[in-house]
């Protein structure tokens, strides 16, 4: 009984303790920076302890599990909808626009007008 009471104890005081930056870091596969830069945005929860930044285990697992899609959320389209939005036409179009040329307006000469030039002097 006292063995299971110990484990308990030492399972709980692993659930308390904080992680560092670097811990989590190499947890969720990201760079140090990243996490410092979410913490002083306020994207990820933490806790700030004499200017060290640490995060509870707890609070990143909830925040971890925000992330994952609700299938409520996001039904899929239908596949004729889907077909429908497709974006190369789209695509296609847009480049049809800017590639093409000024369909008929003149280019502007490469030199400027002087002012000889505008009054027929030249």
């Amino acid at each position: 009984m006292r063995q299971k009471q110990t484990q308990t104890q030492q399972d709980s005081r692993e659930a308390a303790l904080l992680w560092t930056v670097n811990e989590l870091a190499s947890s969720l596969h990201i760079k140090p920076s990243t996490l410092y830069a979410w913490a002083a945005q306020g994207k990820i929860p933490c806790v700030k302890i004499h200017g060290l930044v640490r995060f509870r285990r707890e609070a990143i697992e909830q925040w971890l599990a925000s992330f994952e899609p609700s299938a409520s959320l996001c039904p899929p389209l239908p596949l004729q909808l889907r077909q429908e939005r497709e974006l190369d036409p789209l695509i296609a179009a847009v480049k049809r626009a800017v590639y093409t040329s000024h369909r008929g307006k003149t280019r502007p000469t490469s030199r400027p007008i002087t002012k000889e030039e505008m009054d027929g002097a030249v």
